[in-house]
């Protein structure tokens, strides 16, 4: 793919005249990253951002216990890391591809000065932080109030509401959904496993079969 039409997928260029995007192609590099390897570290000096082209990354935190929470996946045209265009200072979290990978990067520097003088990206960027927020405000809320059985419900109906469809196969590993979800793979596999006995769903390898989306609901809004 040639770059000026990776820009193009950009969720958040989208919409913007072609010599703003042919700018913004101008200064972007395009990277490869292999499965695992690291993107940006938390606390590193936060030098631009990035957007994957192919292939997804994860931004999460690691506590002094060696415990690691995913805070999202990041898929093709999603921004990651944007919020030191605004502030500079650091990253707050650490990105790791969780498959093979490109992406662009975008230093902070030439990217600003693009913003500057392009009044209709600075909006859209400002729409796309403030999503991302509610996104943020969403999971702290699912994470402090639900319990695991109420978030693995949740994430089975967003995943059948994004495919639309009642079968789907899992998007990431049940290592990597567990940590997204706050928990162990253990307890995810348990769960599912009890899902299934109750007839909520039918599992075949990573694939996932919605019986009772109903069901399903109930236990998600129940939050426990």
């Amino acid at each position: 793919m040639k770059k000026l039409d990776a820009v193009r997928d950009v969720i958040f260029f989208e919409g913007l005249p072609d010599d703003i995007l042919e700018r913004l192609a101008e200064i972007a590099v395009l990277k490869r990253y292999a499965k695992g390897e690291t993107l940006f570290l938390a606390d590193a000096e936060a030098d631009g951002f990035y957007a994957p082209v192919s292939g997804r990354v994860k931004v999460f935190r690691t506590s002094p216990a060696g415990k690691e929470q995913i805070l999202h996946i990041f898929g093709a045209g999603e921004a990651v890391g944007e919020v030191p265009v605004f502030e500079g200072g650091t990253f707050p979290a650490q990105c790791e591809a969780v498959e093979d990978c490109d992406a662009l990067f975008f230093p902070r520097r030439d990217f600003r000065r693009i913003l500057q003088e392009d009044p209709d990206l600075a909006m859209k960027m400002m729409a796309m932080l403030s999503q991302r927020m509610r996104s943020l405000v969403h999971k702290i809320d699912d994470l402090s109030l639900k319990e695991t059985p109420a978030r693995v419900a949740a994430h089975l109906l967003l995943l059948r509401s994004s495919t639309d469809s009642d079968t789907f196969r899992l998007d990431l590993p049940k290592g990597q959904i567990a940590l997204y979800l706050g928990t162990i793979q253990e307890t995810l596999s348990r769960i599912l496993k009890r899902f299934s006995e109750d007839g909520l769903i039918a599992m075949s390898g990573r694939e996932i079969t919605v019986l009772d989306r109903d069901g399903l609901r109930d236990i998600a809004e129940s939050g426990k």
